[in-house]
C-alpha cells in the first residue's frame, strides 16, 4: 500500500506487480472555514516553506524568486526535521549567506521545528506554501497547507501532483526563480488567494477527508477479504 501517485510509480519501478499495489493516501481533518478565506490580517505577503532543510528542497530558490517580488514580504522557512544531520549546519550557513547577498535578511526567518498547534496557526498566517524540490514522495506540509486553506506553489512532486490544479488551487512550476516569482506575485492579490483557498480545501476534503480515506480501505478490505462484514 502506498499514499500517492509518485510512490506507485516507485513501486512499479522497483518490481513490484502493478495489481499488488494499492493507493491510499494519508487523511486529514478539513474544517469548515478558514481564516485564510475569511479574516487575514493586513501586511507583508507571507511565504512559508515547511519541510527538512536539505539540498533536496532546493531552498534558496524561494529566496530569489522573493528577491524579485514588487511588493512587501516576509519568509519563514520551518525545519521539520530535527534529527541529527552533518551537512545542515553549512546549508543553513549558506543559506543565511544567500539572504545576506540578496539584501533580504531582515525579511527571513529561520523557524525550528514547531508542534502542531503550532504549525496549524502558521499556516492561517501564511498566504501561500512553496515547495520546490527535487524529489518528495508524499509531502505531509503540503497536505496540512491544503487543509488549511494555503495555497499552494510547487514543482511536480509528491502530494502537489493530486492538489494542485494550476491556476485554482496553486500552481505546479518548474525550478525557476523567475517562474516562482511570477506565480507569487499572482497570489500576493488577496481576492485570488481567498478563491484558491476555498478551492484547495473543497480539493483536500474531497480526496484526503477522513470520509474518503476509510471507504478507500473499506473497499480494500471488501477485495481481500470478500466474505467479511465490511
Amino acid at each position: 500500500m502506498v499514499a500517492s501517485t509518485l510512490e506507485y510509480e516507485d513501486a512499479v519501478e522497483f518490481g513490484i506487480a502493478k495489481e499488488k499495489i494499492h493507493v491510499i493516501p494519508y487523511g486529514i481533518e478539513v474544517p469548515h472555514q478558514s481564516k485564510i478565506e475569511t479574516d487575514r490580517a493586513s501586511g507583508p505577503f507571507h511565504i512559508l516553506f515547511a519541510g527538512d532543510i536539505n539540498r533536496t528542497h532546493r531552498i534558496e530558490l524561494i529566496l530569489r524568486a522573493a528577491r524579485k517580488l514588487t511588493v512587501p514580504f516576509q519568509i519563514t522557512l520551518v525545519d521539520r526535521d530535527d534529527r541529527p544531520d552533518h551537512e545542515k549546519p553549512r546549508i543553513l550557513q549558506e543559506l543565511r549567506k544567500l539572504c545576506q547577498t540578496l539584501g533580504i535578511e531582515d525579511r527571513v526567518e529561520f523557524a525550528e521545528r514547531k508542534s502542531p498547534d503550532a504549525m496549524n496557526a502558521l499556516y492561517q498566517k501564511a498566504d501561500v506554501l512553496v515547495h520546490p524540490a527535487i524529489y518528495e514522495n508524499f509531502g505531509m506540509p503540503m497536505l496540512e497547507a491544503a487543509a488549511a486553506g494555503l495555497p499552494l506553489i510547487a514543482t511536480p512532486v509528491g502530494v502537489a501532483l493530486e492538489l494542485v490544479t494550476s491556476g485554482e488551487t496553486g500552481f505546479i512550476v518548474p525550478a525557476d526563480p523567475d517562474t516562482i516569482c511570477d506565480r507569487l506575485l499572482q497570489l500576493s492579490e488577496p481576492k485570488t488567494r481567498a478563491e484558491f483557498s476555498q478551492n484547495l480545501r473543497q480539493r483536500a476534503r474531497q480526496l484526503f477527508g477522513w470520509n474518503n480515506v476509510m471507504e478507500r480501505y473499506l473497499e480494500l478490505y471488501r477485495q481481500l477479504a470478500p466474505g467479511g462484514n465490511w
